[in-house]
């Protein structure tokens, strides 16, 4: 494994109270979860907006080695579909950098109805890449994104395009785009946001993150299927294996490496 990170999380920081004993029990959600995690999705941001202060606040409730990604509003790429939505980034930019240094990363959810249409796509990153130097990821969900002509121009414009499980179409169980970063969600499947991942699942996972670990700088791995509560217990799996992979990895042999476009294939049903 190159000198690089695997990070692992959920979408949010909510403690079902199942997990709580596996946490520390004084602090804040936050506090606590950040206290086993390294990282963590905003996905609220989403639908509604977090005043400054919201973001600062957070911000100084995790460790120095903790970061947070933020994703989009819905008012940027499902409601203006990337387009006119200048006045908006604006806005959002302006209260997520409450977040400081622990802001790592943007997250860009696209709906499915969103074709790929090279001069938007440019345009919109272009113009994103003005306001931040936050690095970026996209997970489109249309079939037109998993072509040459859109993977060429992601990585062109340095983004990585998000993995996904349930993956849309087969090339969306792969991260793609600009390689340095990799980022999963995992859903949950086949019912998403409900779904739990089985022990056998959890460890390919795990498994698979190293080895793409080889080859990207830094990995991300985001549990998204909170519905039921299963996100935490499903992060809390992978981040020990991965550990233990890592750990392993500089004292043993290195894991056989697979072919890289089937690195996820097992995990998508």
């Amino acid at each position: 494994m190159k000198n690089s990170r695997c990070l692992v999380g959920t979408a949010g920081w909510s403690i079902p109270a199942v997990y709580r004993p596996s946490l520390p029990a004084a602090g804040s959600q936050l506090e606590r979860y950040a206290a086993r995690l390294s990282v963590t999705e905003i996905n609220s941001s989403f639908n509604k907006p977090h005043r400054l202060e919201t973001y600062e606040c957070w911000a100084r409730s995790v460790p120095d080695h903790f970061r947070f990604s933020a994703k989009l509003p819905r008012a940027v790429t499902h409601e203006r579909r990337l387009e006119g939505c200048d006045d908006l980034l604006d806005v959002f930019l302006g209260q997520v950098e409450g977040l400081g240094a622990k802001l790592s990363l943007l997250l860009v959810q696209l709906p499915p109805s969103l074709r790929f249409e090279p001069e938007t796509v440019k345009n919109f990153f272009t113009m994103l890449r003005a306001k931040t130097d936050r690095r970026l990821v996209c997970e489109p969900r249309h079939p037109s994104w998993f072509d040459p002509e859109a993977e060429t121009l992601l990585s062109r414009l340095h983004v990585g395009r998000v993995a996904a499980d349930p993956a849309p179409v087969p090339a969306a169980a792969m991260p793609g785009g600009w390689r340095e970063l990799a980022y999963f969600r995992f859903h949950g499947a086949p019912r998403v946001y409900y779904s739990d991942y089985e022990a056998d699942q959890l460890r390919d996972i795990g498994e698979r993150l190293a080895e793409i670990s080889a080859s990207a700088a830094e990995v991300w791995c985001i549990f998204d299927n909170t519905a039921r509560g299963y996100a935490l217990g499903n992060a809390l799996s992978v981040d020990a294996a991965v550990r233990q992979m890592t750990f392993s990895s500089r004292n043993a042999r290195p894991l056989a490496t697979r072919s890289y476009p089937n690195a996820l294939q097992s995990t998508v049903r």
